[in-house]
């Protein structure tokens, strides 16, 4: 259910990073990852700082948008950021 409610196309998808939580160590993650050739990228073991920047980035986006406004275009996106 989790993967059909992503709201874009996964073929568009060409990385998927994540810390080395439970929920990501799944084998039907993997296929559908191996399917449409999205190349899996995770955290080091027991190093939090892998994945800074990608938190610090959510964090922004999360502050910034709260609204979950949905812009028509990529162009509209960069006029509000």
């Amino acid at each position: 259910e989790a993967i059909q409610s992503i709201p874009y196309t996964l073929t568009d998808v060409q990385l998927f990073h994540s810390d080395r939580g439970k929920e990501f160590d799944n084998q039907l993650i993997d296929q559908v990852f191996d399917g449409f050739g999205i190349e899996k990228s995770l955290s080091r073991a027991g190093c939090p700082y892998d994945n800074a920047v990608a938190e610090t980035t959510f964090k922004s986006f999360k502050i910034e948008f709260i609204d979950r406004e949905v812009f028509e275009n990529l162009e509209k996106l960069k006029v509000m950021s």
